[in-house]
């Protein structure tokens, strides 16, 4: 078996910025209200000349960049989303082609906000197989592009961005000390956008492609799977909560956060929160977060890390990584 590591790590935000005082113009709502329920202050908004998969490129770069290793390189891309360029071909094949990764191959991985931790367990399973050496993992969305903005429910809560990690093979060890992942099919019709696609799409969205959520179910769904999949995974890696170094979240919304954190029975010092910045960048949002924590200093060599997040599905996922990127 391959042992793997990630040795790169890049992330993408577009310029536009839209604070809770430009919301509250668009719908009834308030600065104070956003904040007290949800966290989020201000989100990035994907540019007109933007897509899902020139955020992934972006992302990607950098992440190449980190880890030292050509496009031409990579074996394989995997990028996770809700979002893509178009139902086929995958936003993958777009990214594959601009970065120049010749020699890889590629595909979307679609598991709602929890899809960047399904891609990132998949491109470990690729490398202990010794199918192949170097994987690149990006998790990019553009999902405000499906929201509607009279919809004060959805529209507070999501942004745009992108980030991405390298996952490469080497002869010493691999960082991935565990994982879960789950989903409960039972709860599709909780958080989900109808797609040209699927079924005839209902009255309340008109035929669009809006997102859809029933805030209370997915609300109460996240509060017990969060703090579930992290005691999970952490028993799996033979672990005590009490040894991990940094928990990052899905950044999805601060009373979830708050929910989980009591009942792992966690310090604030112990989690990584960017929410506030950036609203719930979905696919997108573990792999920004985990960038965000290397550029930071929050993650030191030898550090154990749990990322763990849940989304539509409804799915869930978790893994703790031992941080060793040289």
């Amino acid at each position: 078996m391959a042992y793997a590591s990630i040795t790169g790590w890049g992330k993408y935000l577009p310029e536009r910025v839209m604070k809770n005082s430009e919301l509250e113009k668009m719908v009834d709502t308030s600065d104070d209200w956003i904040v007290t329920r949800t966290g989020i202050r201000e989100r990035h908004i994907v540019g007109d000349d933007e897509a899902t998969s020139t955020m992934a490129v972006a992302a990607g770069r950098k992440a190449l960049e980190v880890a030292g290793l050509r496009p031409q390189d990579l074996d394989l891309i995997i990028l996770a989303t809700c979002s893509p360029d178009r139902i086929v071909p995958a936003s993958a094949a777009y990214v594959q082609h601009a970065i120049g990764a010749s020699k890889a191959a590629a595909f979307d991985a679609m598991a709602g906000c929890s899809g960047s931790l399904y891609a990132l367990v998949t491109a470990y399973q690729f490398i202990a197989s010794g199918a192949y050496k170097n994987v690149l993992v990006v998790g990019s969305e553009s999902l405000t592009r499906a929201i509607d903005w009279t919809d004060r429910s959805t529209c507070v809560l999501f942004g745009d961005g992108a980030g991405a990690v390298v996952v490469q093979a080497n002869e010493h060890s691999t960082d991935m000390l565990s994982f879960v992942l789950g989903n409960d099919g039972s709860g599709a019709d909780l958080l989900y956008a109808p797609g040209p696609c699927g079924k005839r799409t209902n009255g309340i969205t008109n035929g669009h492609y809006y997102l859809c959520m029933d805030g209370r179910e997915v609300f109460r769904f996240a509060v017990n799977t969060l703090a579930d999949a992290a005691k999970q995974v952490v028993d799996a890696a033979g672990l005590k909560i009490s040894d991990i170094d940094l928990f990052i979240p899905h950044q999805a919304n601060q009373r979830i956060t708050q929910a989980a954190m009591k009942a792992l029975h966690l310090s604030s010092e112990k989690v990584f929160v960017n929410l506030d910045r950036y609203g719930n960048l979905s696919a997108a949002s573990a792999m920004v977060a985990l960038c965000e924590a290397a550029e930071q200093g929050r993650l030191k060599e030898g550090d154990l890390v749990v990322l763990v997040a849940f989304g539509a599905g409804l799915s869930w996922a978790a893994m703790v990584l031992r941080w060793q990127p040289n």
